[in-house]
């Protein structure tokens, strides 16, 4: 059967131990190809690394600005001294023909920007860790999706087992329909029965291995690579909470999609007071210098500059300033909303997982008794027909009854591993390190610690002091800080 045990050891799950080779064998195997090779996952931590980007961009507030800028030129012409000299003397023409060369360089320190800075660094700060929020809810999507697609694919196998054996019990049911045919002992009906049972049981062999290859494509969507030809029964995970009320609170307090939302709204916050920086006054000291050459005649060199401070007070811009406060209120309404909404999905969610294993726990043991019953009825059934007094079709109706539960018995099995990690993924503990995977871990600080004071460079620096990698670096996760007042506490990102 599908279920070989429960995971106890380490984290939710066993570790599996070193690196492997080759398709996956066990689903510890096929977690750690996913976490490595998934597409969904990498582009995700590719989008992290764009929100990594928003904390530089917004410490270029406080940096000036340095510009350069040159122009070459040529003059030429004509000048008349003396032109209205009444006798003529003394007046001549002379031409002008020079080159100019002007240069000037301009710096320009922002003091104060109406607190639009601070304001957009906090933004960037917990966009950034809402970002670190939904990598991790991905994380776990991608992780239930291929336990979903591994269990299918072990469950398919057993099924196509189930099939198979039945219809070596049909071939043998026809083979002695038609001994006993030939003496005389039933008639043709009952041989035209076996062979309708064997027919279809040939028909539900080939239904199965289609189910089984589809199965197997899925399962390499996710992974990258087809799982191995037996792989391994997998097990329900050990859950970390002991009631539904314990779940549905674990739900609202650990799920990623929670805290994502909770970083936005503080993030939407933020954005708030970036708004309303356009009504505030504005502070600028610039600084220049400039030399020019051949501007004021041949041979003419100057050389000054000038240093100025600049308030700019805002007193009306059209209206589009306040429509971006009100536009910028109204999104954080939105976002504290989303918080509402995604803490009541997570306990909704964690509510009827617990609830589905609990009722999948009943079936399995209700079809455990069913699968003992009908073993004994065929018994019966089959020492009845031998002496007359049951039917072939009787023999083949017990035999339907006992496929009919062995195939209902390992749906049942496959439903409650796909449940308990349902019921982990709802309260946030689906993750790498949850599970103790055998895996480097993805590290969402280093690309960050590499780019937040950067005031240069075009990415491939900071690619390398995170170790990143074309299909994204595996080194260590961080943990996600706590929400306080909406906005993030604890050790700045």
């Amino acid at each position: 059967m599908l279920l070989a045990g429960v995971a106890l050891a380490g984290g939710l799950m066993p570790s599996a131990g070193p690196a492997f080779a080759g398709s996956p064998a066990t689903l510890t195997e096929a977690l750690v190809e996913a976490y490595n090779n998934n597409a969904t996952l990498q582009a995700q931590r590719a989008s992290l690394r764009q929100a990594d980007e928003q904390v530089p961009s917004a410490l270029s507030g406080w940096r000036p600005t340095v510009q350069i800028s040159s122009a070459v030129g040529h003059g030429f012409g004509t000048e008349k001294i003396n032109p209205y000299n009444s006798y003529g003397s003394n007046a001549y023409t002379v031409s002008e023909n020079r080159n100019t060369l002007e240069s000037q360089v301009t710096l320009d320190q922002p003091i104060y920007k109406g607190g639009k800075t601070i304001a957009s660094l906090r933004e960037a700060k917990n966009q950034v860790f809402a970002a670190r929020a939904q990598l991790l809810a991905t994380e776990q999507t991608v992780f239930l999706n291929v336990i979903n697609a591994y269990v299918a694919v072990v469950t398919d196998q057993q099924l196509l087992d189930l099939q198979k054996s039945n219809e070596q019990v049909m071939q043998q049911q026809l083979h002695d329909t038609q001994a006993q045919f030939s003496v005389g002992e039933i008639t043709m009906t009952s041989v035209a029965q076996a062979e309708a049972s064997l027919a279809q049981a040939k028909e539900q062999v080939d239904v199965a291995q289609g189910n089984l290859q589809v199965a197997r494509e899925n399962f390499r969507q996710l992974v990258g690579d087809y799982p191995a030809d037996n792989p391994a029964p997998p097990q329900p995970v050990l859950l970390p909470v002991k009631s539904k009320g314990e779940a549905g609170q674990a739900a609202i307090s650990n799920n990623p999609n929670v805290i994502a939302s909770e970083f936005t709204d503080a993030a939407n916050k933020d954005a708030v007071d970036v708004a309303f920086s356009a009504l505030m006054p504005q502070i600028d000291v610039q600084a220049t210098a400039f030399n020019q050459q051949g501007s004021s005649g041949i041979g003419v060199v100057q050389n000054g500059g000038s240093v100025s401070a600049q308030l700019t007070v805002p007193l009306y811009q059209g209206g589009s300033e306040y429509a971006a406060i009100r536009t910028a209120r109204a999104k954080e309404q939105q976002s504290f909303a989303a918080i509402l909404d995604a803490q009541r999905n997570a306990y909704q969610q964690a509510g009827q997982a617990w609830d589905a294993l609990s009722s999948t726990r009943a079936a399995i043991v209700s079809t455990n008794a069913a699968i003992r019953a009908d073993a004994i009825a065929l018994d019966g059934t089959e020492r009845e027909e031998l002496v007359g007094t049951r039917t072939t079709l009787d023999v083949l109706n017990a035999q339907q009854l006992v496929l009919n539960a062995q195939v209902q018995q390992v749906q049942n099995i496959a439903t409650l591993v796909n449940n308990s990690y349902t019921m982990v993924a709802a309260i946030g503990r689906l993750t790498v390190r949850d599970l103790n995977l055998p895996v480097q871990e993805y590290d969402d600080l280093k690309y960050y610690d590499a780019v937040k004071y950067a005031g240069f460079g075009t990415g491939e620096a900071a690619d390398k002091a995170a170790g990143l990698t074309p299909s994204g670096a595996l080194l260590t996760a961080s943990p996600i800080p706590a929400i306080t007042d909406g906005r993030a506490s604890g050790a700045a990102p």
